[in-house]
């Protein structure tokens, strides 16, 4: 298995073997009603899969959300947990419903409950993707049904099990529950009709997956830090934002989408100058964030709206 500079899980070049497909990351003492979830960051490839693969092994992390596990990786040490994916998002995407595929992919028929018809099936980025960044077929050839759901019953259906968990935890402790899914995006994203690209776009499926109070201090506080920030264009949140974000029950899921362009070189891979200032912002983010929530909000407030 292939993963980026040994240990700290980054970089192009090193092998490993990952223990775990996913981990999570907890504080001593959890402190703050947040989750932190990063389920693109993964950059461990299983040999099979790059046997399987047409794609070179710099092509195939090209939909990866590169190192954004290590940009967020301080809100540990402020009191909050952090789940975080190992396996990559070529392999298998935890932000697609469990059996979102794609029949043409498949030797064999796919169970009944499979939907074989959504539009992100339909563009090859299903929960077992066709695609990565760019039109890029990823496999030589088609892969057996069982293969297909033994990713989703060994690693997607445990993971997700993990962050209903975490949620549900955090929810006891304090009353109430703010998911952040963390994620990145290409430098060349451009909002329609404009020509300005969006550093960060914060995505609370138009309200409603999180208070409009917690998106609008979301935006703020990283408008406040210099960068330009949208909300829900062109991303408003994928299937983990939509499924876990309850606000009427104190349920909030925001989804970040941070450009590349910011911080890593999309042709080597490589963190650029920018990783450094960007990581010491979002953590400052998330320390506002949490400060907000904690002391700030009326707690009745945000677990109605």
């Amino acid at each position: 298995m292939i993963e980026g500079d040994g240990a700290t899980r980054g970089g192009t070049a090193a092998i490993s073997q990952a223990p775990v497909p996913f981990e999570v990351l907890r504080p001593e003492t959890q402190t703050q009603p947040f989750v932190f979830n990063s389920p693109h960051s993964g950059r461990v490839y299983p040999d099979v899969f790059l046997d399987q693969s047409r794609l070179d092994r710099k092509s195939i992390r090209r939909s990866e959300d590169h190192y954004v596990d290590e940009l967020f990786s301080g809100v540990v040490q402020q009191g909050a947990p952090m789940l975080v994916a190992n396996f990559p998002r070529a392999w298998l995407d935890v932000n697609r419903e469990p059996y979102e595929l794609d029949p043409r992919m498949f030797d064999g028929q796919l169970p009944p409950h499979a939907n074989i018809g959504s539009l992100r099936v339909a563009g090859g980025l299903g929960t077992i993707p066709r695609l990565v960044a760019e039109n890029m077929d990823i496999y030589k050839g088609r892969l057996t049904v069982e293969e297909g759901l033994s990713r989703i019953e060994q690693v997607y259906r445990p993971y997700h099990a993990s962050l209903r968990k975490l949620i549900a935890q955090t929810h006891v402790l304090f009353g109430r529950a703010v998911l952040i899914d963390c994620h990145s995006m290409p430098a060349s994203v451009r909002i329609a009709g404009g020509t300005r690209r969006p550093d960060i776009i914060i995505g609370d499926r138009y309200g409603a997956s999180a208070s409009h109070d917690l998106s609008r201090v979301a935006v703020s506080l990283l408008s406040e830090l210099g960068y330009h920030v949208v909300r829900n264009k062109p991303y408003a949140g994928g299937f983990i934002t939509e499924h876990y974000g309850r606000p009427g029950r104190g349920l909030h899921a925001l989804q970040i989408e941070i450009n590349r362009g910011l911080y890593v070189n999309e042709v080597t891979l490589e963190r650029t100058a920018g990783f450094d200032l960007l990581k010491a912002d979002l953590n400052d983010f998330a320390a506002r964030m949490m400060a907000y929530v904690r002391d700030d909000l009326d707690e009745c407030r945000l677990a109605a709206e």
